[in-house]
């Protein structure tokens, strides 16, 4: 039974991934800086909350894939309920971003129940969607290829969010007070802002980034002066706010920009959001399911779980899909807070973002083809090393080293793109191998280990962030700390998530199942399929 799938198929499951990814890499990305930054949270509670939220993932996840196998629609089992959250996950993305008037306290809840829900609704929309590239066709080779346009879907999508979303910001978020600049000698300026409405976080800086402001009443300010390339406060309408500016030449009013963070997360959020859910609706309309569990298998949860645990394959890819989501959460959960604070260039971090996820389409669509030179494990294993490796490097650049940090941050990832894409593959190859040993397939539940290496995945990921920059004393309001935390965001940007990827790359030779032991079981059961749809 050999199930090709259409090109138009193909493509409709990518764009699935894409809306995954706006969500996905949106919170990877950018939550942790808008927590800390505009919402107004410690990195600490930030990492905690990331953690806790994650720690009942395991357990909803699994639940997910059992229902998910025990669905019955005219649609199959796992497209309805790509039908049934594409609206609800817009909609939870859109309010994580939205900061209502709190206390501080009221803050934490708020994050805490949005946060929540959005892996809730995540779960339920994306562990059927992995789980549906399985029952797509039974070709372990037509897989690999599925999942090919599915990572390049999915680095496309992240592309979009990590490269637009702040520039969205700039635009929707963009504030005219009126401004005064007065020229104290040649590179040394007074700027004085006059607020035209109440703005609770606005971040003021040069158009270049370069010149340092300080506020020119000390006195009323003494916690937050120390020269720094920009300031964030609050405005009242009416209130006059002055700053002394030096280190830049010939700065005119239209040299100083204003941003309001809030309504500018917000309002972008909400563009993407709505996006998200027409790529859903895109995927479901254009897909189908050709592959049934066996005709005399039976509803027995029990046996299930316990195929489950003593499916090695399984078991091996949960522990890696763990460790290679920390190591790329963690890569991306720095970037902007390292290119906003320590490279002095926020917008730099867009072109940065948009580097790597094009390195990342090209390293998914080489998968294929490298994987059948060298088997999907082996490959596995080159890959975590090789990115582990050159990801360390980043240590030794400094500010200046621009060119170097893109070098090695494009190069780093080329090598990590192969993780998810070879992953989910696997994961459909851990289902073909309970099928071939068990004659039972549970397809559902085995795709659940994805949707929680992901998620907790990222959770530890976020824990270790707040954690180091806590440690480092971080405080995202407070310009004078943020300095003091440089050597923190360094090590999260290099060495510490390399760590991590060796450390998968260990694990990764427990994997049983070679190139030539998957092409034995993707003939046999192909021959027992054939049989059973002949009786």
């Amino acid at each position: 039974m050999n199930q090709k799938v259409s090109l138009k198929e193909k493509i409709g499951y990518a764009l699935g991934d894409g809306a995954a990814n706006i969500a996905w890499r949106g919170v990877a990305t950018f939550l942790f800086i808008f927590y800390t930054d505009v919402f107004g949270l410690s990195p600490v509670t930030v990492g905690v909350l990331f953690l806790v939220a994650r720690s009942s993932d395991g357990i909803s996840d699994v639940l997910m894939g059992i229902i998910g196998d025990r669905t019955k629609s005219k649609y199959g089992k796992f497209r309805p309920w790509i039908l049934w959250t594409a609206i609800p996950l817009g909609v939870i993305l859109s309010l994580l971003f939205t900061s209502p008037e709190l206390t501080e306290n009221g803050k934490i809840v708020y994050a805490y129940i949005t946060y929540i829900f959005f892996t809730l609704l995540y779960t339920a929309n994306n562990i059927p969607y992995g789980a549906l590239m399985a029952v797509m066709t039974g070709d372990d080779k037509e897989r690999t290829s599925i999942g090919s346009f599915r990572m390049v879907g999915a680095f496309a999508g992240g592309m979009l969010v990590q490269g637009a979303l702040l520039f969205l910001v700039v635009y929707f978020g963009n504030v005219n007070p009126k401004i005064e600049v007065n020229s104290i000698n040649k590179d040394q300026y007074q700027v004085a802002v006059t607020a035209t409405q109440d703005m609770e976080h606005v971040n003021i800086k040069t158009e270049n980034g370069i010149a340092l402001f300080s506020w020119e009443n000390e006195a009323l300010n003494a916690e937050d002066n120390a020269p720094t390339t920009s300031k964030s406060f609050a405005m009242k309408d009416g209130e006059e706010y002055t700053f002394l500016l030096s280190g830049e030449k010939d700065i005119t009013t239209d040299s100083i920009t204003l941003i309001d963070q809030k309504s500018g997360y917000g309002t972008s959020m909400y563009v993407m959001s709505a996006l998200l859910a027409i790529l859903m609706l895109i995927t479901f309309y254009t897909t189908r399911e050709r592959v049934l569990p066996p005709k005399n298998q039976k509803t027995n949860l029990k046996q299930d779980f316990a195929d489950l645990i003593k499916n090695k394959p399984w078991l091996v890819l949960l522990g890696i899909g763990l460790l290679f989501n920390i190591y790329n959460s963690i890569k991306q959960g720095i970037v902007v807070i390292y290119f906003t604070h320590y490279l002095n260039d926020q917008l730099l971090s867009a072109s940065y973002l948009i580097a790597l996820m094009l390195a990342s389409i090209l390293g998914a669509f080489l998968t294929a083809s490298l994987s059948k030179k060298l088997g999907k494990r082996n490959l596995f294993i080159y890959a975590l090393i090789f990115s582990g490796l050159v990801n360390a490097l980043l240590v030794f650049c400094t500010p200046e080293d621009i060119s170097a940090i893109f070098t090695l941050g494009i190069v780093s990832e080329f090598a990590a793109a192969m993780f998810p894409t070879l992953f989910f593959v696997m994961l459909g190859d851990a289902a073909d191998f309970s099928e071939w040993k068990n004659e039972r397939r549970a397809t559902g539940l085995i795709y659940s280990a994805g949707s929680f290496a992901t998620k907790f995945g990222g959770g530890i990921a976020g824990a270790i962030i707040g954690l180091v920059l806590g440690a480092f004393h971080y405080n995202g309001q407070d310009s004078t700390s943020i300095q003091g935390a440089f050597p923190g965001m360094v090590m999260l940007m290099s060495w510490v998530p390399a760590i991590v990827s060796l450390l998968a790359a260990g694990l990764m030779f427990l994997y049983p199942l070679n190139a030539k032991k998957m092409e034995q079981i993707t003939k046999e059961l192909n021959e027992r399929r054939t049989l059973e749809k002949a009786s």
